[in-house]
């Protein structure tokens, strides 16, 4: 089951969200990313928050309609997306994509892109912002990406060292490369043909796809 968790971040055009929506997904509103839904034409399963971001109406009308709704305490140790990605792995996930996760405050914007670095997931999270997509690698793993030549692929460490990088499929190929934390080698490369591929021996690697899907 895929669970799709809409944040509160900035959305500019909700056209471009379609390619990413499926009939059976899961949907988690984490707080006032309720109003993507609402935008969308769409009800969420569950919302989770501490509900200080959602509208009163809106609020209501998913109090009245049944929607499951999982309120903490304002004064709380972790950001509602992050309660929202721990409700979508009990609810048996097993995979997730956020949409709205970027834009507004600057630390929320950074806490939601580092999310998915977090060893302790078990299921793996995906972020989505237009035509653009990013994922992390573990060290030992890799993704096999499909598109069209020309689509933009760039990579950033997000640990002090990434080791063993090796592109297939890329314009400009790695082959057993380190790049350390903060560097912008494998930013902008470019799909030479239809599938590529990124592997990782160690380290944290934030792989990012514009026009392309993951698979």
């Amino acid at each position: 089951m895929r669970a799709l968790i809409f944040v509160n971040g900035t959305i500019n055009d909700y056209s471009q969200l379609a390619r990413w929506l499926r009939p059976d997904d899961y949907l988690i509103a984490a707080d006032g990313g309720a109003r993507h839904c609402a935008a969308l034409g769409l009800r969420p399963a569950v919302l989770v928050g501490d509900l200080d971001s959602i509208g009163p109406e809106l609020l209501a009308d998913y109090e009245k309609s049944g929607v499951s709704i999982e309120r903490h305490p304002p004064r709380k140790d972790e950001t509602d997306l992050e309660l929202a990605v721990r409700r979508a792995v009990a609810d048996g996930a097993t995979q997730i994509l956020l949409l709205g996760a970027l834009g507004g405050r600057l630390d929320q914007t950074l806490a939601n892109l580092l999310l998915p670095a977090r060893r302790d997931w078990p299921v793996p999270i995906l972020l989505a912002d237009g035509q653009q997509l990013a994922q992390v690698l573990q060290g030992g793993e890799s993704v096999t990406i499909t598109g069209a030549a020309g689509d933009t692929v760039s990579v950033v460490p997000l640990s002090a060292a990434v080791t063993g990088i090796h592109y297939t499929g890329l314009e400009y190929p790695l082959i057993d490369a380190t790049l350390p934390l903060g560097s912008t080698q494998g930013v902008s490369n470019r799909m030479a043909e239809e599938r590529a591929t990124i592997r990782i021996a160690s380290g944290i690697l934030l792989v990012v796809q514009e026009s392309g899907m993951g698979e």
